[in-house]
């Protein structure tokens, strides 16, 4: 039975029983250890809240529980399982996009932690999704089997801060070539932001995306300007610029950095899949992590729903219990309809994916990378309100989640650019349809 003529819902036995597994271990290991995550990095400041020290003890720690029970790289799909060089860092149960997004919501209940002890938080994920696909046999074994393993983290350089990142044809980093002694040597150059991992003193590569200089050359295909290059880290020519802030968060000890790429020496060996090939080796990335951040999106959504819920039973004004004041009532029916609807247009592009892959299923994406984070971010707002000035608080979740759906409807494209492409594919959907009606007519 296809994914499609199934329940969005429903799950094999060995993943329902693996799912289980994953509940227990977020609820009973891993949200426990937030405020010792937290309290850890209280004690440091500055650029001391990027060093190896910064990293809390029970990060390892839970990693290896991880590991021991079966929850580690859970995000490889079933497309790239003969791409991984070692059979020990497969999955036990390979999983479909929508198996996995069911799984991953878990995961979203504990943004900080729990996909990053699971070996499959971002950036990582997408970056060996890439070198699973595209990398050579010797890139594999320098980056990808120390991914696999959680020996090592990654960042991805994209974003610039002096164009309009938005459009990925503005992009001016430069990858510039030349022949010495027979031997082609690149110069990478440029200025890069939002490069999340790049602060982690655990990331030891950056992907990095550049323009291809094509002085002299007679191809103008602006889809065919980029290239994607391998940067080992650290490296001389690369300097980590400033830590950047979301909303007052530094998310230390990985958090988001300015990049300042000067004058860095690569050759043909750095390269990823050649020259040109920057949008079709983006593309292949963006789509599945745009689904993998939906999925985490609706696990915050749906912890602060419950939160909300037992506040509402749990505290009294007025005279009366929250959840029985009519606007209680009105933000726990709109939440728990917002956090379904959320889950089942998620659920329902993973399905899509699993079907007919990412580039068929670019309007679902679309859709969802709009609509997800705003369903979710009411529902964490509501329970905001709920709780009062505790819900501002750090002594519960819901202020760092706002920032964090905030901003994914920035993250891996803005709003406006993912309802530009949903418009076209509806139109363009809708002008085949008409001409297909017109020719059924003239027969």
């Amino acid at each position: 039975m296809s994914s499609s003529s199934c329940s969005l819902l429903s799950l094999r036995p060995e993943v329902v029983a693996l799912k289980k597994t994953l509940d227990d271990f977020v609820e009973n290991r891993v949200i426990p250890c937030e405020a010792e995550f937290a309290e850890h990095l209280s004690k440091r400041h500055g650029d001391d809240r990027f060093t190896m020290e910064a990293v809390p003890p029970c990060v390892e720690r839970l990693k290896q529980e991880a590991k021991q029970l079966g929850l580690w790289n859970l995000f490889i799909p079933p497309r790239l399982m003969s791409h991984v060089p070692d059979e020990a860092l497969k999955p036990q149960i390979p999983l479909s996009y929508r198996e996995y997004g069911i799984l991953c919501e878990t995961m979203g209940r504990c943004p900080e932690l729990a996909p990053m002890v699971c070996n499959c938080g971002a950036p990582d994920t997408g970056n060996m999704e890439v070198l699973m696909e595209f990398g050579t046999p010797a890139q594999k074994e320098k980056y990808l089997l120390p991914l696999l393993r959680g020996e090592i983290r990654s960042t991805f350089l994209m974003t610039e801060p002096d164009v309009s990142s938005s459009d990925p044809t503005n992009l001016s980093t430069t990858l510039k070539k030349r022949i010495v002694g027979g031997n082609v040597e690149y110069t990478l150059t440029g200025n890069k932001w939002w490069s999340t991992g790049a602060g982690d003193p655990r990331c030891r590569v950056a992907v990095v995306v550049a323009r291809t200089d094509t002085s002299g050359s007679s191809n103008s295909n602006k889809h065919l300007a980029h290239t994607i290059v391998l940067v080992g880290l650290p490296h001389p020519g690369v300097k980590v610029k400033r830590a950047l802030t979301v909303m007052g968060y530094d998310d230390a000890p990985y958090g988001h950095a300015q990049v300042e790429l000067n004058a860095v020496s690569l050759n043909n060996d750095d390269l990823v899949l050649g020259e040109g090939s920057g949008f079709r080796v983006s593309q292949a990335r963006l789509g599945p992590g745009r689904i993998h951040h939906c999925m985490r999106a609706i696990g915050m959504a749906a912890r602060s729903y419950e939160l909300m819920l037992q506040r509402a039973m749990e505290r009294r004004a007025f005279g009366k219990y929250l959840w029985e004041h009519g606007g209680c009532q009105e933000m726990i029916a709109d939440s728990a309809s917002d956090v379904e609807a959320a889950r089942l247009l998620t659920l329902s592009c993973a399905s899509a994916l699993d079907d007919v892959g990412p580039r068929i299923a670019r309007d679902k994406i679309a859709s969802i990378k709009v609509t997800v984070p705003e369903l979710c971010y009411r529902v964490v707002d509501r329970s905001v309100q709920v709780h009062g000035g505790a819900g501002l608080s750090e002594d519960f979740p819901m202020a760092k989640f706002l920032a964090g759906l905030r901003s994914l409807r920035i993250a891996d494209g803005p709003d406006a650019v993912h309802r530009r492409t949903l418009a076209l594919l509806e139109i363009r959907k809708a002008k085949k349809r008409m001409q297909d009606e017109l020719k059924r007519s003239r027969l």
